[in-house]
């Protein structure tokens, strides 16, 4: 399975994107995550579907010094899972 997160509230500058990246690599699930102008956080993960449900749970719940308003989810073709490697912070560096 293949999902699209996009990650609204205060999820910028409170080291959200390496909470994210640190749960989705213990669960073995590839991807990426990214901030966006927006203030938004936006993630793709692949995986099976307890771990994306693992993962969506952690999302929700957010970095300590986070709050997460809003989280959108949207399944994507599991053809995408080929595009993507070992999960990844985008923009990082």
């Amino acid at each position: 399975m293949v999902r699209h997160y996009l990650i609204s509230g205060r999820v910028q500058g409170v080291g959200f994107r390496w909470f994210v990246h640190r749960e989705a690599a213990e669960l073995n699930l590839n991807g990426w995550v990214r901030n966006l102008p927006s203030g938004e956080v936006e993630c793709v993960a692949a995986g099976s579907g307890d771990k994306l449900k693992d993962l969506e749970t952690h999302l929700r719940k957010g970095s300590r010094g986070s709050r997460v308003d809003r989280l959108q989810v949207h399944d994507l073709d599991d053809s995408e899972a080929g595009k993507l490697g070992p999960f990844q912070i985008e923009g990082a560096w």
